[in-house]
């Protein structure tokens, strides 16, 4: 014999359900939704016309086929502006499309605890390009089988990254050990402070994808010799 449960909340449920309306628009209201008797009116250009009758202002919109949009509905009267509501509110979506498409992404760089130094000034050169295109760069170390016992030198490298890239960005934190791995965040400078040491400005620039170099299994046994720091030069 089914068992039936009772909905959460203890009442009985509908099957359909109200979708709430995220539109950010919905809520300023215009033409025959405002609903107070004067409003202080704003032209098309921008002029002030004064206090008028809400009704007769609505007509002065839908003559020269606008809306009338409450601008200021705190003020009082509320401040009104003839416009074209379709078209503000597709410049208003374009503008929040290009700030998504130019959001901060955070790019990440890999680094092993005996990287060579041509490597490692490939991964710095990496994410210098990475900051000069603002976005974030987490440095990331990762420590294999015997080398968590070293974990010195592993500081030591993400150190020598952070003061190569001190032109182009600044660390959110001092890099920190969790887990098997060493983690930093770097956020860019504004542009008009990034000195870069290794991109060239303006270069055309490859798409990088700095994946994790391959890992060998995490237990795999080090000599602690082999990890003596890489030479600078």
């Amino acid at each position: 014999m089914a068992t039936s449960f009772p909905s959460a909340g203890g009442g009985n449920r509908s099957g359909s359900y109200q979708r709430r309306n995220v539109d950010p628009f919905a809520a300023i209201r215009r033409n025959h939704r405002i609903k107070v008797p004067q409003v202080r009116l704003i032209s098309p250009e921008g002029r002030q016309l004064g206090i008028i009758d809400t009704q007769k202002a609505i007509s002065l919109a839908l003559e020269v086929g606008l809306d009338l949009v409450e601008v200021a509905p705190n003020a009082t009267p509320p401040v009104c502006r003839i416009m074209d509501f379709g078209k503000y509110v597709y410049e208003e979506q374009k503008k929040t499309s290009h700030v998504k498409s130019t959001a901060s992404k955070i790019k990440e760089i890999e680094f092993t605890a005996r990287i060579a130094d041509g490597d490692f000034f490939t991964k710095v050169r990496h994410a210098e390009e990475f900051l000069a295109h603002g976005n974030k760069v987490k440095l990331r170390l990762k420590f294999r089988g015997r080398e968590m016992a070293h974990t010195d030198i592993g500081f030591n490298l993400m150190t020598r990254a952070v003061a190569e890239l001190v032109g182009m960005s600044h660390p959110d934190a001092p890099p920190k050990l969790i887990g098997r791995n060493i983690h930093v965040m770097l956020t860019p400078l504004a542009p008009n402070k990034r000195k870069p040491k290794w991109h060239v400005a303006g270069s055309a620039s490859q798409a990088i994808d700095d994946g994790p170099e391959q890992d060998n299994d995490d237990d795999d046994e080090v000599e602690p010799s082999s990890l003596a720091a890489p030479k600078t030069t």
